[in-house]
């Protein structure tokens, strides 16, 4: 069963301007923002303009698009946060984690002893994201 992209998805409000977001990143194909409720500090997400639901459905050249942002975000936001090492994460469908049903990878930069904060997790301070978003525009502006 096939099922459709709804444009009522939070990051789909977003593309549209409708719900704020702190974002990273933009160009023609992509846009990087920081999530409300990181799992670590400076945790990014990285979705395409274009309308897929998930890994299983989006078109190559978009999927492309996306990837290519991903690894400049993941350098950045390494850099940023002056981190060991970074994870990427993507969930297609909801048996396999996927929450908002729009395509998105996570970005977290991580320190070698750090915790990743469960789920659920508190929606983070905004001066807080502001300034995360801030130190990864600088790093991929450097």
């Amino acid at each position: 069963m096939t099922v459709s992209y709804d444009d009522s998805n939070v990051f789909a409000k977003i593309l549209r301007g409708e719900i704020p977001a702190h974002v990273v990143h933009e160009d023609a194909e992509t846009l990087a923002f920081m999530d409300v409720m990181p799992a670590v500090d400076g945790h990014v997400l990285v979705i395409p303009k274009a309308k897929a639901r998930n890994i299983l459905d989006i078109r190559p050249q978009d999927l492309a698009a996306v990837i290519e942002t991903t690894r400049k975000i993941a350098i950045a936001a390494k850099a940023a946060f002056l981190a060991d090492g970074v994870t990427i994460q993507q969930f297609s469908e909801a048996a396999g984690g996927q929450e908002v049903f729009h395509l998105h990878f996570h970005v977290l930069p991580r320190q070698a002893a750090d915790q990743v904060r469960k789920l659920p997790r508190p929606f983070a301070d905004q001066q807080v994201l502001a300034a995360h978003a801030a130190k990864i525009r600088a790093a991929l502006a450097g």
